[in-house]
């Protein structure tokens, strides 16, 4: 676990934590020449002390272009650190954002959404213009942010979508909870793109950003210490190997794909305030992502997983309550489970743990198991030939309770319900589980 000072630490940069500010830029007229008009919504989805998150949602509003390039300038110095969904580059204030491979084609009237994490001091106002492909995108930057939403429990209905997929900075869940998780924060990315350099960049206590290059070969488990944010670069892979968080705090693994690891893909245990987000994995030993030995405030949202057998594990044992009890609060959102076999999650001892709009195809043994004095709410996932979606009890573990509401089945059983569940203390917006097919297959995974 981490030190007291490393708790000090993690609890003084979430006291600093404001709230997220929105600014929309829009032009909707120009020659019809490419790009010629456009609207760019720019999201601050978390800010701390020292380093922030945020969004941007482009939209093409003259001819389609077949690769695009955002610019704008900083008014305070702020820095981009890392990115997702388009390569970044900055010089001085003036920051530049080019599309990857996978989204450079924006026909009129189309939008795609990027995002970074940065670094502030002294203040963090939005940037007050934009420019598409050197054309600029003219208009009025928009006034306060979001208000903080209520928090709801497993009793109230949230608001309903269809929304499309939020970018990766849009943290939900348990992972919100304890102080938020911010893993590297503002700190300098260190680009690693073989075993010993990335075994080595992920030790210790210290704040960092690891980007992966490439694909990495390995062997085993590699442990991961606190306040790290770990993330792939557009097709990065760990080939053999795993991630072991153990006894951290405050880390995020992000855009990897995971194939042939030899024991588990990743592994948390004896850690709190962990977001998994955005990873494909397949093809592993063990599990794909377990959590276990009292772990805590986690977040498992947008992966996907295919051809694998034991998919999420939450609590290893029935006989380690002693450490488990009041612990494994886990958040598992917006993930596709294709073609897996079984625990989507199976679950023991933690309540509430949370599974909502998870789209199941195919799963051939059963979808979520609450065993073990768990407690798990299962709403608005979306179902599709999946014989068993979800019991209580499995193998030799008694049942635990298990409350299903608003779920879209397609060729798939009834499901087995039974007992009540804690309240869900953070705010979170339900899709439709009709549209959870379109949006989670059009959203999870590795980029």
């Amino acid at each position: 676990m981490a030190s007291s000072k490393q708790g000090r630490s993690i609890l003084a940069a979430a006291a600093a934590m404001v709230a997220a500010t929105a600014g929309v830029v829009a032009a909707t007229s120009g020659a019809a020449t490419a790009a010629a008009g456009c609207a760019v919504k720019y999201t601050i989805g978390s800010q701390w002390a020292g380093g922030f998150t945020a969004s941007i949602d482009i939209t093409n509003l003259g001819d389609a272009v077949s690769s695009w390039r955002l610019g704008w300038s900083f008014g305070a110095g702020q820095q981009v650190t890392s990115g997702w969904n388009a390569s970044f580059t900055q010089s001085g204030a003036a920051v530049t954002a080019t599309n990857v491979s996978y989204n450079g084609s924006l026909g009129t009237g189309a939008s795609v959404s990027i995002g970074f994490q940065g670094s502030w001091s002294s203040a963090n106002p939005v940037p007050a213009a934009f420019t598409l492909n050197g054309v600029a995108c003219t208009g009025d930057v928009g006034g306060p942010g979001p208000t903080q939403s209520p928090t709801q429990s497993p009793t109230q209905t949230p608001t309903h979508g269809p929304t499309p997929p939020p970018p990766p900075s849009g943290l939900v869940g348990w992972a919100t909870q304890n102080g938020g998780t911010t893993g590297g924060g503002g700190a300098g990315t260190v680009t690693v793109n073989n075993a010993s350099a990335l075994t080595s960049a992920i030790q210790g206590t210290n704040a960092s950003v690891v980007q992966v290059s490439g694909t990495i070969s390995c062997s085993g488990m590699l442990k991961v210490g606190s306040n790290k944010t770990i993330v792939g670069a557009s097709g990065a892979a760990i080939v053999g190997c795993g991630l072991n968080v153990n006894q951290a705090s405050n880390v995020i693994i992000r855009n990897l794909n995971f194939r042939n690891w030899d024991d588990d893909a990743i592994n948390v245990q004896y850690s709190k305030n962990v977001w998994i987000d955005h990873n494909t994995l397949s093809n592993g030993y063990d599990g794909a992502v377990d959590v276990k030995r009292g772990s805590d405030y986690v977040t498992v949202s947008w992966n996907k997983v295919f051809s694998h057998n034991k998919t999420m594990l939450l609590g290893h044992d029935d006989g380690n309550g002693s450490e488990d009890r009041g612990h494994l609060r886990v958040t598992y959102h917006h993930n596709w489970f294709d073609g897996t076999t079984q625990r989507h999650p199976r679950v023991r001892f933690g309540n509430p743990v949370h599974v909502f709009n998870n789209y199941y195809y195919n799963n051939s043994g059963y979808g979520v198991a609450s065993t073990m004095e768990a407690g798990v709410l299962v709403e608005g996932n979306y179902f599709e030939n999946v014989k068993d979606p979800y019991h209580r009890g499995e193998g030799d573990s008694p049942g635990g309770s298990l409350v299903a509401r608003d779920n879209y089945k397609v060729n798939s059983g009834a499901g087995d319900t039974g007992g009540s569940v804690a309240s869900i203390p953070y705010s979170y917006t339900l899709d439709s589980a009709s549209s959870v097919k379109s949006v989670v297959t059009g959203g999870a995974g590795a980029r």
